[in-house]
């Protein structure tokens, strides 16, 4: 045996090379045949920096006789080499065939423990005569234990794919009346049409845990199972966002439904792809609704167009299921279905404009999973700030999510308003307003808009009338908003004082477009009107003024009439105060086109 390997280790000219203790020898512990390509692409290579050639022997002598390495790695080089034979009986070629054999080393290692457990029982020799010997080799030793399995390929193909053994094993048992080549290609359909392509892979876990925090009714079967699933994958290692990775995704889909591979791809996946496709549903997203709805795949397609048309009764024409499809596949749920009627008779009930309750759920269909008791609760809440019947639809059209806030978080929004010096009456006013506010986080959100103020120079004191005139402050990016608009203003000449002067009296400001709104005007009553930037500091309202239709109007009027006065004078007064003040006339005299050149 020694002889055996050190003619595998060291290559016939090793003897004639010079060896120093600094060389690397790449040691090849495997030695295939007749298989060369296999040895070359799969074989084991470990690196050694050896020892001064009077060493050289020793150093091997103590590699051989060290518990049998080499050994170990040739048979199960061997197993591999039997792997791939009977694959390649399965149908499989070549090249395919020594790619799953390379790659499934616990089905490997498991077909080597068997035959090692058989050989020190001696129980080969309950096998004839001519099957022992030299002939019964370790590979047909191997090649009989694979048999034995019965799994015809199959477990160490899943596990190629990344599945566990056991899981593997577990499948192959559902997978029986398949052959290898066609469980091969369904594999590789499912992959190409539901795993490629997608770049939602946070947003899938997101998804799955928010479906499941506002589901607040009694489910159905399949929904049931779809729970279960989330319920197995959230208890791995990286929980939920494990679905954001098309390789861990992929395997505990087949590990919770095996079912998927006994469909059909011509009659059930390819309509379903096409279905999903004529819906609107993009390549990218079709990894989602599997994901997040894998008994779609189980449903007949009728059954499926059929489910999808209850949403016409919110409103939604074909162009429009798609989306709401994707933001909500468990729409296709029975009990979810049941529940839409359940919620379109609740607003009926309380008055609330029907158009408004079908604009809610068209943009935000996971009030679908909510309960009609829990939609109740928060109705009444806004009931006790005033909002009812039309201004109920109002809000909840605008910011549906505020449905499925928790109670006690609302109140919290309520008592943080309150705090700041709002009564019941102008917090019922804010919510009308800007409804968005109450669905926000007080400490991430909120309190950061305070800090925003407080950064610019606005006191606490005038946080009230900021406030009161802007409540969307609360919900304005800080980065890409505000910040901005201040820094335009600090550019355009104005002091970090004048600029919270400014805030104080007309906090609006903070909300206007640069490019549409603060740039032009500011740029008008320099270059044109002739005015300092300074005058708008007194009177910052002037920016909320249409410039078309009011500014450059009354400019010229004014311009026509040698006339100066302030900003405010200019703007402040409606149409027949100013023509009554400064045309000596009682309707507003437009100037012809030709003076507004």
């Amino acid at each position: 045996m020694s002889a055996k390997i050190l003619q595998i280790l060291i290559p016939p000219s090793a003897n004639h090379r010079s060896a120093s203790t600094t060389t690397t020898r790449t040691l090849y512990l495997l030695r295939v045949q007749p298989f060369l390509d296999f040895r070359r692409k799969h074989l084991c290579l470990f690196h050694f920096h050896l020892p001064p050639r009077r060493n050289l022997s020793v150093s091997i002598s103590a590699l051989v006789s060290s518990n049998g390495v080499s050994e170990q790695f040739e048979e199960e080089a061997e197993a591999r080499e039997a792997i791939s034979q009977i694959l390649q009986e399965s149908g499989l070629s070549r090249k395919d065939s020594i790619q799953i054999a390379s790659n499934s080393p616990k089905y490997v290692k498991m077909l080597v423990d068997s035959v090692r457990d058989l050989d020190e029982s001696s129980l080969w020799n309950s096998f004839s005569q001519s099957e022992q010997g030299e002939e019964f080799c370790f590979r047909k030793k191997v090649c009989y234990m694979a048999k034995e399995k019965g799994d015809n390929g199959v477990v160490p193909f899943l596990e190629s794919i990344g599945l566990t053994l056991s899981s593997s094993m577990r499948i192959s048992r559902y997978l029986s009346s398949e052959t290898l080549p066609a469980l091969i290609r369904k594999v590789n359909y499912v992959k190409e049409m539901f795993f490629s392509g997608s770049d939602r892979e946070v947003l899938i876990g997101t998804n799955s845990r928010r479906f499941m925090m506002h589901l607040s009714i009694s489910v159905d079967e399949d929904l049931q199972q779809i729970l279960s699933f989330f319920e197995k994958v959230e208890a791995r290692r990286g929980g939920l966002n494990m679905l954001g990775s098309t390789d861990a995704s992929f395997q505990y889909l087949l590990e919770s439904f095996p079912r998927l591979l006994l469909l059909s791809i011509e009659s059930q996946l390819e309509p379903l792809v096409k279905l999903l496709e004529n819906i609107g549903v993009p390549r990218g997203r079709m990894k989602d609704v599997l994901l997040l709805f894998p008994l779609i795949a189980f449903y007949d397609i009728t059954e499926i167009k059929q489910r999808l048309q209850a949403l016409h009764q919110v409103g939604a024409l074909d162009k429009d299921v798609g989306k709401i499809f994707l933001k909500y596949p468990w729409v296709l749920s029975k009990s979810i279905l049941q529940n839409l009627n359940n919620i379109l008779s609740f607003f009926e009930l309380e008055k609330v404009p029907r158009e408004d309750i079908e604009r809610a759920i068209r943009s935000w269909p996971l009030l679908l999973g909510c309960s009609v008791s829990k939609l109740r609760l928060m109705v009444e809440h806004f009931s006790e700030l005033g909002i009812q019947k039309r201004r109920l639809g109002q809000v909840i059209a605008r910011s549906p999510q505020l449905l499925l806030r928790k109670p006690h978080e609302f109140l919290q929004v309520i008592l943080f308003l309150e705090d700041l010096g709002f009564d019941k009456e102008t917090v019922g006013k804010i919510l009308g307003r800007c409804p968005e506010i109450f669905a926000t986080n007080i400490e991430k959100t909120l309190k950061k808009k305070l800090q925003f103020l407080s950064d610019i120079g606005v006191s606490r004191k005038h946080y009230p009338r900021v406030i009161r005139k802007y409540p969307e402050l609360f919900v304005s990016d800080t980065y890409g908003n505000l910040l901005p608009r201040i820094k335009y203003l600090r550019e355009s000449g104005l002091s970090e004082k004048e600029i919270a002067f400014m805030i104080r009296k007309f906090s609006p400001l903070l909300g206007y477009s640069i490019q549409e709104v603060l740039k032009p005007k500011m740029e008008f009553l320099v270059n044109t009107m002739q005015r300092s930037t300074r005058e708008v500091v007194d009177y910052p309202r002037y920016f909320s003024y249409s410039l078309e239709k009011k500014i450059i109007p009354r400019y010229w009027v004014l311009k026509g009439r040698n006339i100066e006065c302030s900003l405010q004078e200019m703007l402040g007064k409606n149409d027949d105060e100013f023509a009554a003040e400064f045309m000596g006339v009682g309707r507003m005299f437009v100037p012809l086109s030709n003076n507004l050149q």
